[in-house]
């Protein structure tokens, strides 16, 4: 396919299906990759609304001889769901589950649904899908069919190929068919699919369906007559190179009425392994496991402090009992516990349950670094064997890793032998790449010695169809052949897998960067490389999630480009400097819906911190251009606000014209900010500066509390003076940078805060009000100036050193309810813990939204063309809370930005916990201090 026929489709796909077609080089860059270590770029992207749009891409595809590539989730670790021609994402539009049958038991779907999706309706009749791979929230049904997914339930509960009933598909050729039980409508495909069978029936009988997570090559067993000639369950592991496909009909099961966790403890990963089939066949409905070196990589992270839970042993098993109570549950729990020799820890609360259950589901993501900080990868990934041998293999395979210098983090589906693994290889040098493929070709002879396959789901893709011929005969071989070529005579469906596969070494994507921009901030985790930070994004797809913090912009517009993900493949596609460059407005289009909350910093498993990678990039996009207004507007408000602070009445009636904010480069639909008639210092020099002897602290002046809500700032200090501290303010102007920082203005960022360091010399706690400007200080001063080293274990919230605080309470419980925005820089580093406990002592019964970011995100929300998705990201808890509320409902943020977007959007006053504690403050601190 040349350059011209590429360009002639991607003109007729844009010309007559212009609002699913994108060609742009940023989208391409995003969809370029999955959750492999593989990279091809499609020529196009389509996001069909309906079948008449996808059954019109797919002729034209046709005519002119591009492939087509189907991506549900973009989740898999095999590289099945890239492609070079037309990559077709049915997880935008075709997403929605048709209908469920709760006497049958069934439900009908698109396969754009994301599993979750699909549970949280079927748990509305008691029922539930039962395969749940790790990534649930985010992985759709299609691409489950496409992979034949299983997850840790499946031990029980069975393989998608086992729950299909009926599948919906357009052929390669335009034609739709539908495949079940008995085969199709299509007299002829059936004869020609019974004549391939029987030509390999002795193929088909020994050498597939030897145990349930034996998923590499065709599952044609299905086909076999004691199968019941099951089609639809044939096709299911296809990966979208037999047909595209359209709907499915699947099975539901019962929900349990009641499960515990139980938690087993290992002296070693192997005995563990040994022990699995056993507790598996005694009816647990999960046996997963995991090693200690998963538990080590935490780290910090998340899952660290439930990990502290884990009972004693260096490998453990995570096994789900259901009973008719949770009593009874938690008995059969015990009687699992007794068949094996083992710590054990039974847990019946949820929270506590769900806490350890997300470091199972995290695993591809935190094995991605090992304990050290070296980077690990997928690649043999999902190797399977018959459970009663999956402790000899281990042990054969690790010594295998040791045999070759590697090191290995190993977890996954110890109760049906199938085993996750994450290596150091080398994949930035030839010669590394060379070694991972000599590795992973006698990983392939292992685990077939031991009765095995190097796919126990997500598929064979790029990664490990080349082994197929390692793993069965000629003959069954020219089986897998013959049924694609009877679907796929033409082979236009995603080509280089299961037959005629791509080497598994070839289209790698780490390894390739011709760039590695010098960086501002020391990027400590990373070895100060950019390259190696944009590394960190392994494609998991947490960022894709329908709820939760992470990402705010792509659950508003559910736009691939839009995810944390996403803006990681373009920075991905700059650096490798073919496609994009860091001077590419595609690459700023990319970053640009990013607000900058860091909830990726926190939620995604690999820790990526795209608002600093957002920062770096605009620090060197604009470096000696000239930037957007809004930059200087917004990024030197810090100054602006002093030199607005002799007249602040006349900057304000400025400002309130939309004229004037138009012409300041600001979306003229937002509000100004207004400036206070008396600053913050003001106040504090009037009143004649410090009073008390008691235990002195620092109180950061921030922009906001000094120059435009000073009154924050006043309740803080009576509120630690009537805790016995004596405040004091550091001296002369201040200030983190955070607005220069968020805008991309690096160097002077750096400027400030080393002038603000110098001012907070000392051992003095220094007590912040505003969020994002404590976090500035706490987290990532130390990543900008070295001069912040150490000043971080100094910085303290408000509510951190009122929850502390072991003197006489000088608070009344106030008694009311509130809505609470938390700060989503807070929320992504240290947490509020401490705010939560504050309020909980005053008597203040809270409803957290718990959605991530407000949408405001500082300078984001009056930045032009940030409006629809400011306005948003409030629709999705913020706004409708506060809607809903009695009027006599506090609302609480301790962001500015919080406060503002919930004044502007609803036009309630919100308050700063400072403003909280005065209000309990008793006598009345107005009495005390004389205002």
């Amino acid at each position: 396919m040349g350059i011209r026929e590429v360009d002639e489709f991607g003109r007729r796909l844009r010309a007559e299906l212009p609002a699913a077609t994108r060609l742009d080089p940023q989208t391409r860059a995003a969809y370029g990759s999955d959750a492999s270590l593989y990279r091809v770029l499609p020529t196009a992207v389509l996001e069909p609304r309906d079948l008449d749009e996808l059954g019109a891409a797919l002729a034209i595809a046709r005519e002119h001889g591009v492939p087509v590539t189907s991506r549900g989730g973009g989740t898999s670790v095999a590289g099945n769901a890239i492609g070079t021609g037309l990559v077709v994402d049915f997880s935008r539009h075709l997403n929605r589950v048709l209908a469920i049958d709760p006497d049958a038991r069934t439900a009908t779907v698109q396969p754009g649904v994301v599993l979750d999706e699909l549970r949280r309706q079927a748990a509305g009749h008691g029922l539930t899908f039962g395969p749940d791979p790790s990534t649930q929230s985010r992985c759709t049904l299609g691409g489950m069919i496409g992979n034949n997914a299983c997850g840790p339930h499946s031990v029980a509960w069975g393989t998608t190929a086992e729950v299909v009933h009926r599948l919906d598909l357009l052929l390669a050729d335009g034609r739709a068919l539908t495949a079940g039980p008995g085969g199709s409508a299509d007299a002829e495909l059936d004869r020609r699919l019974i004549t391939l069978r029987d030509k390999h029936l002795p193929e088909l009988r020994l050498e597939l369906g030897r145990f349930r997570r034996q998923v590499s090559g065709y599952n044609l067993a299905e086909l076999l007559p004691e199968k019941g000639f099951h089609l639809a369950r044939a096709l299911v592991g296809s990966e979208g190179t037999c047909a595209v496909l359209t709907g499915a009909t699947v099975a539901l099961t019962p929900l349990p009425a009641a499960k515990v966790l139980l938690v087993l403890g290992f002296a070693d990963v192997y005995t563990a392994a040994d022990q699995a089939p056993l507790l598996a066949a005694a009816g647990a409905l999960t046996v997963e496991g995991m090693d200690e070196q998963l538990i080590a990589a935490l780290g910090n992270g998340p899952g660290s402090v439930a990990a502290k839970e884990l009972p004693p042993g260096r490998a453990w098993l995570y096994c789900e009992v259901a009973g008719a109570d949770q009593a009874g549950a938690a008995a059969r729990a015990a009687e699992l516990a007794g068949l094996v020799e083992a710590s054990a820890l039974v847990v019946t609360d949820a929270s506590r349950t769900a806490a350890l259950w997300r470091i199972r589901k995290d695993g591809a993501g935190i094995a991605t670094r090992m304990a050290d900080g070296g980077e690990a990868w997928p690649g043999w990934e999902d190797s399977a064997v018959p459970p009663e041998r999956l402790g000899g293999y281990l042990r054969e395979l690790h010594a295998l890793l040791g045999a070759h210098g590697y090191r290995g983090i190993a977890y996954g589906h110890f109760g049906e032998g199938c085993l996750h693994l994450r290596c150091d290889w080398d994949l930035l040098t030839p010669h590394g790449v060379s070694r991972y493929r000599e590795f992973i070709e006698a990983a392939a002879d292992l685990v077939v010695a031991h009765g095995g396959t190097s796919s126990g789901e997500h598929g064979d893709g790029r990664a490990r169809s080349a082994l197929l011929a390692r793993t069965y005969s000629p003959a069954l071989l020219a089986a897998f052949a013959g049924f694609k070529r009877i679907f796929d005579p033409d082979g236009l469906l995603n080509p280089g897998v299961l037959v005629a596969p791509r080497p598994l070494d070839a289209d790698l994507r780490p390894g390739h960067d011709r760039i590695d921009l010098p960086v501002v901030h020391a990027l400590h985790a990373d070895n100060g490389s950019f390259a190696a930070a944009v590394r960190r994004c392994v494609g998991v797809g947490s960022c894709r999630q329908a709820s939760g913090a992470m990402c705010p912009s792509y659950q508003v517009t559910g736009d691939e480009l839009h995810s944390t993900r996403g803006r990681a493949r373009v920075l991905g596609e700059m650096l490798r400097g073919e496609l994009l460059d860091p001077d590419a407005t595609a690459v700023h289009a990319a970053l640009d819906l990013c607000l900058s909350c860091k909830a990726c910093k926190q939620e995604c498993p690999v820790q990526v911190d795209m608002a600093t990678y957002k920062a770096e990039f605009l620090h060197h996009h604009y470096r000696r251009k000239l930037r957007p207004r809004a930059h200087y507007t917004l990024g030197w408000l810090p100054l602006l606000a002093r030199l607005a602070r002799p007249a602040p009445g006349l900057a304000n009636a400025l400002t309130a014209r939309p004229a004037a904010r138009r012409l300041a480069g600001l979306e003229p639909r937002r509000d100004p900010v207004s400036f206070a008639r008396t600053s913050f210092r003001s106040w504090w020099r009037r009143r004649g500066g410090p009073r008390g002897a008691g235990t002195p602290v620092l109180l950061w002046p921030d922009t906001f509390t000094n120059f435009i809500q000073p009154e924050i700032g006043i309740a803080a200090v009576e509120v630690l003076e009537a805790l016995g501290y004596r405040v004091e303010l550091p001296p002369g102007p201040v200030c983190c940078g955070l607005t220069w920082h968020s805008t991309g203005q690096l160097d002077m960022a750096r400027r400030v805060l080393r002038r603000s360091v110098r001012a907070l010399a000392g051992d003095r706690l220094v007590i912040g009000l505003e969020p994002s400007c404590t976090v500035l200080l706490r987290e990532d001063a130390a990543e900008l100036v070295p001069e912040a080293a150490g000043l971080g274990t100094r910085v303290r919230t408000l509510a951190e050193l009122v929850a502390a605080h072991e003197g006489d309470w000088p608070f009344a419980r106030l008694d009311a309810k509130a809505i609470r925005q938390p700060h989503c820089h807070q929320q992504a580093t240290f947490g509020d813990a401490a705010e939560r406990e504050v309020l909980s002592r005053l008597g203040i019964e809270v409803d957290e939204v718990d959605a991530g970011c407000c949408g405001l995100a500082g300078n984001f929300g009056f930045e032009p063309g940030h409006w629809d998705v400011a306005q948003a990201c409030a629709e999705r808890q913020l706004y409708p809370r506060i809607r809903a509320a009695p009027a006599s409902t506090m609302v609480l943020a301790d962001g500015f930005s919080c406060r503002t977007q919930a004044g502007q959007g609803t036009e309630v006053t919100a308050e700063h916990t400072a403003s909280v504690l005065r209000r309990a403050l008793s006598p009345p601190a107005s009495s005390r201090s004389g205002g």
